[in-house]
């Protein structure tokens, strides 16, 4: 009787195939260049898996903040507010994958359970969820209606569970491991396919902790056991690519901040063991022994969580623009977080600002002035036209232009035909492969000569040049040094439409506000009643004279197209033109109450914490809140955890509010507290604790909100 593995095929059959297979391939790699068969490039160094494939060519996908921090406007729950708070009556999952698609995204991730420990889905291990909710009256699962929604149109579907828990009574001990184990099986079983799992590298700290309100330290790097979690994420989805910082080396790794950029060199590198820098997670590491490309993760606000008074500060088209050039534009991925509102639906203006950059992109790059443009190479490998310059612009992921195994340098040259005006060019390399190329340039040849545009590091999967607009016959890409023999699978040229960049407005300590273009040959126009601007509104033309509580919206407009920028908008509190620093004398202090958000001034190094900073607001006012931006030139110095008290004689101090500045170390923005009115002439801002755990304190500004 004979055995079959497949259909119609038994195994003696089978084996005779493969057998004659392997005499074929044989004797093409003994005979193949005497018969004058090309042989492809051999892989260099570490390349992707095919997970890792799937996920970079996902290119952009989104973030969804969401939880009860959404409704105490904090961005890290301390994990005691009551789960009844939590009731987004609006809720709509399909609303933010509609979004989404319409954004150009390929996939959605959720925040199912941030640090507070609520969770967005009746989680059986914990009450500490939706299910005692007041939304839909504790039935509703968020996950299962993303998960619905995602399919319906074609998305991804990924999930943040937060490795830290500051609700749970175990966090800190290994029954907790059990737990966070339990709620991932739930989470990669029972929704569907998940393409990305992330594990944020916030751990351990203060918390809620079933009641007992202290604070738990852990070791990140063994608490988790991630070796065995880990085996347990692929056993129950294979497909699925880990996000870790802090622990076990993953699939992909954090970029070192939540800027929306990574380095523009950007190895897909690392070692699989050791320690990793600010530096290597910025660039990679360029001999590092494993594949661990970058994901660039930021939100469209300052915050991750929904913030009213954020409304305005939703990133601009040029910020976006240029987060998108600096994300998968240097070899990255671009993760951008939505923080759902209090209705549970992403806010128009972050639904505008995103359409906004998927139209601009989908103008930008709908015509490729490369395609059927002759190309020629210094080299081809083996002279076959398998590899020849033109697979470089026929548009496939599966070809590629290769050269001759011991080459580190080629250039490929496209001749347009005609003067050609563009100002963006792509370059991909056929990661499959390895990523190999160290350094490389581009020349445009103006006229009879040949102008250079840009000189660069890495490519990797793909990179974007972004350089002024420049009308030439030719291009010519070169590449000066490599790892192994380059492989180039894509290029392209475009010329992208000019994009007007939103004025910058500051207002000094006497109440002057400064509003500057980028493009200093734009008029700039204002208005300073909350009205829009326009061209019918004030022109500026100097600093204006200020005093008191004001809001500031303004456009920049191109003298000769008339076209507009994005709207810059600003509030402004009373000035601080009457304010001083008490028992300082460091002229230099005056830094922190300037205006200036670029200057700053950092308290002497051998102090100790607590560490105070008072201030003498030169009359009595009505205070409902305080803002403290961190230095934004230095790392250290920033303030984690901190006390504000208020006074009206200098002598009794009372204390308005107390807390942490949370997620400021990666995310070191205006830092703004709310607490209930009360009269002040004094105030004093005291460090509790930094980022770094030293003693530095140092202070961008300090700002009050009065009634």
């Amino acid at each position: 009787m004979k055995t079959y593995t497949s259909k119609n095929t038994p195994v003696n059959s089978r084996h005779n195939m493969l057998r004659g297979l392997s005499i074929v391939l044989l004797v093409t790699q003994l005979f193949g260049n005497c018969l004058g068969q090309p042989i492809p490039p051999k892989p260099f160094g570490p390349v992707p898996n095919k997970n890792q494939i799937r996920w970079q060519q996902m290119e952009y996908y989104a973030f969804i903040h969401l939880s009860t921090n959404t409704f105490t406007d904090q961005e890290w729950g301390y994990g005691e507010d009551d789960p009844k708070i939590f009731n987004p009556e609006k809720l709509d999952c399909r609303q933010w994958a509609r979004v989404c698609k319409a954004a150009g995204m390929k996939g959605i991730i959720l925040t199912a359970k941030h640090h507070s420990g609520f969770c967005l889905w009746p989680s059986k291990y914990t009450e500490y969820s939706v299910k005692n909710s007041s939304w839909k009256a504790g039935k509703g699962d968020i996950v299962r209606e993303l998960a619905d929604a995602c399919k319906e149109y074609g998305l991804k579907l990924g999930i943040y569970l937060s490795p830290w828990d500051r609700n749970y009574s175990d966090y800190g001990k290994p029954e907790y491991i059990t737990y966070f184990r339990n709620q991932l099986t739930e989470l990669l079983t029972n929704y569907g396919e998940v393409f990305e799992i992330w594990f944020d590298g916030a751990n351990g700290g203060s918390g809620y902790y079933g009641g007992a309100n202290e604070t738990r330290r852990i070791d990140a790097k063994t608490y988790y056991d991630w070796p065995n979690t880990y085996k347990l994420i692929r056993k129950l989805q294979p497909n699925i690519v880990i996000w870790n910082d802090g622990g076990d080396r993953a699939d992909l790794r954090w970029v070192g901040t939540e800027d929306g950029h990574v380095g523009e060199k950007n190895w897909s590198l690392l070692n699989a063991t050791g320690e990793v820098t600010r530096d290597m997670l910025r660039h990679g590491l360029e001999n590092g022994d494993s594949w661990v490309p970058g994901e660039v993760n930021t939100s469209i606000r300052p915050g991750w969580f929904y913030h009213e008074y954020e409304d305005s500060k939703v990133k601009t088209l040029p910020r976006l623009l240029e987060t998108y050039y600096s994300s998968f534009g240097r070899n990255g991925t671009l993760l951008l977080n939505f923080p759902v509102d209090k209705r549970g639906l992403i806010h128009e203006n972050d639904e505008k600002a995103v359409l906004e950059l998927a139209e601009t992109v989908r103008k930008t790059f709908a015509i490729d002035l490369a395609t059927n443009k002759k190309v020629s190479a210094s080299n081809v490998r083996g002279n076959a036209k398998v590899f020849g310059p033109d697979k470089a612009l026929d548009g496939k992921k599966d070809t590629y232009w290769a050269t001759d195994d011991k080459l580190r340098s080629a250039s490929l040259t496209i001749d347009f035909g005609k003067p050609t005006t563009f100002n963006r060019f792509l370059v991909q390399e056929y990661i499959p492969l390895g990523q190999r190329v160290k350094s490389f340039q581009l020349e445009a040849k103006v006229g009879s000569e040949w102008k250079q545009l840009a000189t660069q590091s890495t490519i990797g999967y793909k990179r974007i040049l972004v350089f002024p607009t420049v009308q030439a016959t030719q291009l010519r890409f070169t590449i000066t040094d490599a790892k192994s023999s380059p492989i180039i699978s894509n290029i392209g040229v475009y010329n992208a439409p000019q994009v007007l960049t939103a004025p910058a407005i500051t207002r000094n300590k006497d109440g002057a506000v400064t509003i500057e273009a980028a493009d200093k040959e734009s008029d700039i126009y204002y208005t300073l009643d909350g009205s829009a601007p326009g061209k019918h509104s004030t022109r500026y033309t100097a600093p204006v004279q200020t005093d008191g509580k004001i809001e500031v919206r303004t456009i920049a407009v191109d003298s000769k197209s008339g076209a507009g920028s994005p709207e810059a908008r600003e509030k402004f509190d009373i000035t601080r033109k009457t304010w001083k620093l008490l028992n300082l004398a460091d002229e230099k202090a005056n830094a922190v109450i300037d205006g200036n958000p670029n200057t700053a001034w950092y308290q002497p190094r051998d102090q100790k914490m607590p560490v105070d900073i008072v201030i003498d607001l030169g009359e009595q006012q009505t205070l409902t809140g305080f803002k403290y931006l961190p230095g934004q030139g230095r790392i250290d110095g920033i303030i984690s955890h901190f006390q504000f008290y208020v006074s009206t004689d200098r002598q009794t101090w009372k204390l308005a509010t107390e807390g942490e500045f949370s997620n400021i170390k990666n995310n070191p923005l205006i830092q703004i507290k709310q607490f209930d009115a009360v009269k002040a002439w004094y105030i004093k801002l005291r460090a509790l604790q930094n980022t770094q755990g030293n003693g530095e304190v140092g202070y961008g500004e300090i700002d009050v909100i009065t009634q």
